[in-house]
């Protein structure tokens, strides 16, 4: 008598047990992190928030309007959000897959989905604070929405994708290097001032706006701000190089990321 073989499930039904696994420790995750008292989960989007408009009041206080005619506060939105986009992520992929071994005794839990389910928790609480302030600040007209809302969200989704990229080649190779975590830390604060948060790419002499442009973050900074401020910036960036940037990251991101999957021992 012949054994039926089992169902070989659907790309579609695979799929949706993913969604549902990363959905799970999404949920996990905000849950440990921001606990169920208080606003809970609502700190998600609350905390990058508060630290972008301390920031833009700090800015707005001190009057560095050396940034010729540009709103300060739009500056300061647009500047301080990138960053917690890009850096935050890699900071909650480094170390992330020890504390979760014992969830990967379950075929379905893989380290991708560890990976995936910090990346979207970071991706929502900067996009949401970005949004919300632009609308906030708007509404009290302490900015104007951007001249160009395409452009805007191309450059905001270009370094979501640097970001993610980032993090998971990071996040790979601090499983194998513990080095990656002592330095990242120290490495993200050198890097701030170079992110194009602080400056105008257009304010640098030529020399200097060939070399910095090789900061894949800073095209898409420069990006979203002419997206805000099109007809009162020129603005510096190479869209097509930051593809390419990010594709070299995320190939060797995800190449690494696949070794580390094939090693890990669930505790």
């Amino acid at each position: 008598m012949n054994t039926p073989s089992p169902a070989v499930p659907s790309i579609f039904e695979a799929l949706r047990v993913q969604g549902r696994v990363i959905y799970a420790l999404m949920m996990r995750e905000v849950i440990t992190r921001y606990g169920r008292h208080n606003i809970g989960f609502l700190w998600l989007f609350v905390e990058p928030m508060l630290f972008t408009l301390a920031v833009t009041l700090l800015w707005g206080g001190l009057k560095l309007n050396h940034v010729s005619a540009l709103p300060i506060t739009a500056f300061a939105v647009t500047g301080y959000s990138s960053i917690l986009l890009w850096r935050n992520m890699p900071g909650r992929l480094i170390g992330s897959v020890q504390p979760n071994l014992s969830l990967m005794y379950h075929r379905q839990v893989k380290v991708i989905d560890v990976f995936v389910s910090r990346l979207l928790i970071e991706f929502m609480g900067a996009t949401i604070s970005f949004i919300a302030l632009t609308i906030i600040f708007a509404t009290f007209d302490w900015m104007s929405l951007p001249e160009d809302l395409l452009k805007v969200i191309e450059g905001w989704l270009m370094l979501t994708w640097f970001g993610c990229a980032l993090a998971i080649l990071l996040g790979a190779l601090a499983e194998d290097y513990e080095i990656i975590e002592k330095l990242w830390h120290p490495l993200a604060y050198i890097i701030m001032p170079l992110s194009g948060a602080g400056f105008i790419v257009d304010t640098l002499p030529k020399e200097g706006q060939d070399a910095i442009l090789w900061l894949p973050m800073i095209n898409g900074v420069e990006y979203i701000r002419e997206g805000f401020f099109g007809s009162v910036i020129v603005s510096h960036y190479d869209m097509a190089y930051m593809a390419e940037a990010n594709l070299v990251l995320t190939v060797l991101g995800l190449a690494k990321m696949l070794k580390i999957s094939r090693e890990v021992t669930p505790e």
